[in-house]
């Protein structure tokens, strides 16, 4: 039996799927067009190596969310560790926003995005898939 999302669950991990592929596609596309639309200044060609490599992150990602969406109960393994990352994700931004490494323009949704996904991770983690008894 599959647990099923409430439609504000399933409509925060579809949004979170879409600003992953978008910016992982973003990213593997035209990494320096990226980083300068973030207010980011202009970076040695090999960080594009590295922005390469977290555009593939992103896009893998938005892919488990899709079918984190499509099967939640066989996903919880999937969406703990996402949870995890976003908190880490978080932190890692809070830490260089108060270093003043990057301003607030700059980490844009990077601000306030991680809570919102961990706050779905975190309802759907807590959804269960309906009793045998419910469902006869």
């Amino acid at each position: 039996m599959q647990t099923r999302l409430s439609r504000p669950s399933r409509a925060l991990l579809a949004m979170m799927a879409a600003v992953q592929i978008i910016l992982g596609l973003a990213f593997l596309a035209a990494p320096e067009r990226s980083a300068l639309l973030l207010g980011l200044p202009q970076a040695p060609g090999w960080s594009n190596w590295l922005f390469g490599m977290m555009a593939a992150r992103f896009l893998g990602y938005g892919y488990g969310l899709i079918v984190a969406l499509r099967q939640p109960a066989q996903a919880a393994p999937w969406l703990r560790s996402m949870l995890v990352i976003q908190a880490l994700d978080w932190l890692v931004t809070l830490k260089y926003l108060w270093l003043g490494a990057v301003t607030l323009p700059q980490v844009n949704t990077a601000a306030f995005l991680p809570l919102l996904f961990i706050a779905a991770c975190a309802v759907a983690l807590r959804q269960r898939p309906p009793s045998r008894a419910a469902v006869a």
